[in-house]
């Protein structure tokens, strides 16, 4: 499908198409980005969107100068922050019962995984779920539809935007220019997103030794 190719580009050269964005929309880039982050973080049907890697690159592009350091971090904590209340509102009203084996976007596999890191880290799960691409998404639906208390999850919220958005945007300021990175940025994007899911691996392979552990 030409619209996935499109979004892989996209994902794959997002500093060039950052530059793109700057130099046609100037000031506006900051509500793209904004727009970005928060539908990425607010609804469940767009896990697909860029998250760590968008970060990154916009951290990149703040180091040359083109975008403001302290307001990119300011609006996209925003983003962050008011994406996943939204995201729990939506789990708030609805529920578990979107959630279908054969359903192409409310999957119970995903719903599942999730509830695991509920059932893991508690409520550190919205802290933790930043750095895991697709259940960063799924995690305050979630804990919106298990019901958990808004002024802890607003705690968390708060503490793991802050946490994802600086910590990306500080990365990509201190080493997105660097010759080597920026001459292979596609790289550096799959090393990032390899990075995010790495986590979700290795507890699923753990999970998998310790059942083959108790069958035998």
């Amino acid at each position: 499908m030409e619209w996935i190719n499109a979004l892989f580009d996209f994902i794959l050269h997002i500093d060039d198409h950052l530059l793109t964005i700057v130099g046609t929309y100037g000031t506006w880039t900051y509500v793209i980005l904004f727009l970005i982050i928060f539908a990425e973080t607010g609804f469940v049907v767009t896990p697909f969107l860029p998250g760590d890697s968008l970060l990154f690159a916009a951290g990149a592009l703040a180091a040359t100068g083109v975008l403001d350091p302290f307001l990119l971090c300011g609006l996209l904590f925003m983003a962050a922050v008011i994406g996943d209340s939204v995201n729990y509102s939506f789990g708030s009203y609805f529920g578990m019962r979107v959630f279908k084996e054969d359903a192409k976007i409310f999957k119970l596999e995903y719903l599942n995984k999730t509830s695991m890191f509920f059932e893991k880290y508690g409520g550190k799960t919205i802290v933790i779920a930043r750095f895991a691409p697709i259940i960063r998404t799924y995690a305050p639906f979630v804990a919106g539809a298990s019901k958990m208390n808004y002024s802890r999850f607003i705690f968390y919220n708060l503490l793991g935007g802050a946490v994802w958005v600086g910590l990306f945007i500080a990365l990509g300021y201190l080493f997105g220019n660097l010759p080597f990175v920026k001459e292979n940025f596609s790289l550096a994007v799959i090393g990032i997103i390899l990075l995010s899911i790495l986590p979700i691996f290795i507890d699923f392979f753990k999970s998998k030794f310790r059942k083959k552990t108790s069958q035998n």
